[in-house]
């Protein structure tokens, strides 16, 4: 599929069109499930199916443990939209593309964004199979000049500069630690930090994000957070805690995709929980 820094709004209007005419459900809430959590698209009832390579415009993941569908029905007495799988900027698609998904949402009339991910777990006190709340991030993707805003500010979504000053929403992170607390549920917080991929840090590299601030790290999620955040959506973000990333060379551990997709496994009971929690909490 060609992908291209700039879209329209017409063709956001386009795909958003063909989504509502593929279903009859109108959602306000959606979520966006990482690797290996696409087991919680299977607990929505009365779903709609619609492939992403069906979509116009739409990216399409390549990747092993992302569905690559939307299913939007019911779920914990909420009408939701899921992403069951999203893509990458490491796939060759560019940062806007990426996020193309997030404008058609707003479009759609959803106005609280759930987004969940897999990570690497920075800092030391965190283990494979814990949750983390997002509660800020560091993108250093966008901070390198791949921020999905670039280009010709769309006024029909937001404004040209938008704050970052709260990028998740207070409200939906107090809710999730009450939520947490209620199913006894160990709940982590702490920073996200965005790098690019494929490849997974070096040692010295995650000392560094250890250095600066980062809990955890993964390759997705905050370019969305950053289109959420200028379209007026409310943003909550949960990492699973698939594998504790290497600070040391020559520690003889190793990192793999595997190894994320079988711990994300483990976790999905919790996540569901979670977020089903979540649901039911919300007016």
């Amino acid at each position: 599929m060609a992908s291209k820094d700039i879209y329209s709004v017409e063709e956001y209007r386009q795909a958003a069109d063909f989504i509502q005419s593929k279903t009859g459900h109108r959602p306000e809430i959606a979520l966006v499930l990482g690797s290996g959590l696409s087991a919680l698209a299977e607990e929505i009832e009365n779903a709609d199916f619609i492939n992403y390579r069906d979509i116009p415009h739409f990216p399409f993941s390549s990747v092993v443990g992302h569905a690559g569908r939307l299913v939007i029905g019911q779920l914990a007495g909420k009408t939701v939209l899921v992403m069951q799988g999203r893509t990458h900027f490491y796939e060759g698609y560019t940062i806007q593309h990426i996020t193309f998904p997030i404008r058609v949402m707003r479009l759609l009339g959803v106005k609280l964004l759930l987004l969940t991910n897999a990570a690497g777990g920075v800092n030391p006190n965190f283990q494979a199979g814990n949750l983390m709340l997002i509660t800020d991030h560091l993108n250093f993707v966008g901070m390198a000049g791949q921020n999905p805003l670039r280009g010709p500010n769309l006024d029909d979504f937001g404004p040209r500069f938008p704050s970052m000053t709260q990028p998740y929403n207070l409200e939906l992170i107090n809710l999730a630690r009450q939520v947490a607390a209620e199913h006894n549920l160990t709940l982590r917080e702490g920073v996200y930090a965005f790098v690019a991929g494929p490849s997974f840090e070096t040692p010295a590299e995650i000392r560094y994000l250890h250095t600066v601030g980062a809990d955890a790290v993964g390759m997705s999620t905050v370019p969305e957070v950053v289109v959420a955040n200028h379209c007026g959506l409310k943003v909550l973000g949960i990492s699973s805690i698939t594998n504790v990333a290497v600070h040391q060379f020559g520690s003889g551990k190793e990192t793999t995709h595997e190894e994320v997709l079988e711990t994300g496994k483990i976790i999905v009971p919790q996540l569901i929980t979670l977020l089903k929690g979540l649901l039911q909490r919300m007016n």
